[in-house]
């Protein structure tokens, strides 16, 4: 039976239609983003996290948020710009949802449950079975070496 999560209906920043289930098998990692935030040079750390690991099976997946402080004001398709002009992001982005309150995205509630988001760049690891294997504060940075040594050990697993 395919894990919950890769049953929820998402959408690409280009607005075409999309789930987790495009990447089964892989193991995940899911940002809420903003590109006004004083964390959005974490941009170029996911972005090198990917180049690092896909051959291996590792998605990053973006999904922006204006949730924190109006941070992510853009449409998508100026968030989009935005990523790759100043960060040459080439890993999946999706359009912008919320992570909290009344309207957060079924895809947030899965994934947090009751705990909260804090802010923009708090990291979810999921595992090649669609289960959360991990979870990061925002200052995680993606070169910390508990993502690293997360990764590497999710990416082990077959």
């Amino acid at each position: 039976m395919p894990a919950p999560l890769y049953q929820i209906p998402l959408r690409r920043i280009d607005g075409s239609e999309a789930s987790l289930g495009d990447h089964a098998g892989e193991v995940l990692l899911i940002v809420n983003v903003a590109s006004q935030c004083g964390l959005t040079p974490q941009y170029d750390g996911l972005e090198a996290l990917y180049r690092r690991y896909r051959g291996r099976g590792l998605a990053v997946l973006g999904f922006p948020a204006n949730d924190f402080a109006g941070q992510e004001p853009g449409t998508n398709e100026e968030i989009a710009s935005f990523c790759r002009s100043a960060y040459g992001v080439d890993f999946p982005m999706f359009a912008k949802i919320a992570v909290t309150g009344a309207d957060r995205h079924p895809l947030y509630a899965a994934l947090a449950g009751e705990e909260p988001i804090s802010w923009n760049f708090e990291k979810f690891l999921i595992a090649r079975d669609g289960s959360v294997a991990a979870r990061f504060s925002p200052k995680t940075t993606p070169e910390d070496p508990a993502v690293i040594a997360a990764v590497e050990r999710e990416l082990a697993k077959t």
